[in-house]
């Protein structure tokens, strides 16, 4: 399986618009991050966590050429608002695409995408979705996901584990009955917003923190803003500890 980062930003992305701080006017390409997702390849296929408003861009930096299902975490505008440009791997594949999400994520892209989900459309060029709502551990051509339930501000979303991995963004605080699920881990991915505390994301001190509760082999950190510059804070990290960065590949 190949895990590759789609975007480790923050909602507003890296550069922040009108920002002219020194990470925004960094030339460090991994001072660039659009927001989160990572794409699973693996079997022949692609599985998407997460379709950001970036998720077009993202799509042809990485040069995918297939879409087999989307699985999302919750459903703030950043982690959802690329949806509709899923279409194109329906028009190329003809099969509806496989969506999965919790309730309250699942209401949140029916409404905002009413249009897909009507299917009376009368404009053209729509895709199709499939859509399943997890309801516990599931399973996407043998590969099993475990949903980790985390909370984000007041936010219950969800984290996933898959194999000895874990995706865990958007989060602030993680319950002690999702501990177990996050332990034994080769690798940890989760948010470090900043340095300073925020009301719904860890900061990098609690991220750490987590870190050395649950001790993953490795951890990488996403959903990062731009008070963190790359290379300058990797410098102050354990060796085991890295920011990720947009385009990064790791390999299982």
């Amino acid at each position: 399986m190949t895990l590759k980062f789609l975007g480790t930003g923050t909602s507003t992305g890296v550069p922040i618009l009108a920002c002219h701080c020194p990470v925004c006017t960094s030339s460090d390409p991994r001072d660039k991050r659009t927001r989160p997702s990572i794409l699973l390849e693996y079997n022949g296929r692609a599985v998407v966590i997460d379709t950001t408003p970036d998720f077009r861009a993202q799509a042809l930096r990485e040069g995918m050429s297939r879409l087999d299902a989307v699985v999302f975490t919750h459903g703030h505008a950043d982690h959802i608002m690329g949806l509709d440009d899923t279409r194109v791997f329906y028009f190329r594949q003809q099969v509806p695409i496989p969506i999965y999400a919790e309730a309250r994520c699942m209401d949140t892209l029916r409404s905002t995408f009413k249009y897909i989900f009507d299917g009376n459309y009368p404009f053209g060029g729509v895709g199709k979705l499939d859509p399943h709502l997890i309801d516990g551990p599931f399973e996407l051509w043998d590969l099993k996901l475990t949903p980790v339930p985390v909370i984000h501000g007041k936010l219950p979303i969800f984290g996933y584990r898959f194999h000895d991995i874990a995706y865990v963004t958007d989060v602030s605080e993680i319950p002690e009955s999702s501990i177990p699920l996050l332990e034994g881990l080769d690798v940890l991915i989760i948010d470090a917003l900043r340095p300073k505390p925020h009301p719904t994301h860890l900061s990098v001190a609690q991220a750490l923190g987590m870190v050395e509760r649950l001790k993953p082999r490795r951890a990488l950190f996403t959903h990062i803003a731009h008070e963190l510059g790359h290379e300058a804070t990797n410098s102050t990290l354990p060796s085991h500890v890295q920011l990720a960065y947009d385009g990064l590949k790791l390999e299982f």
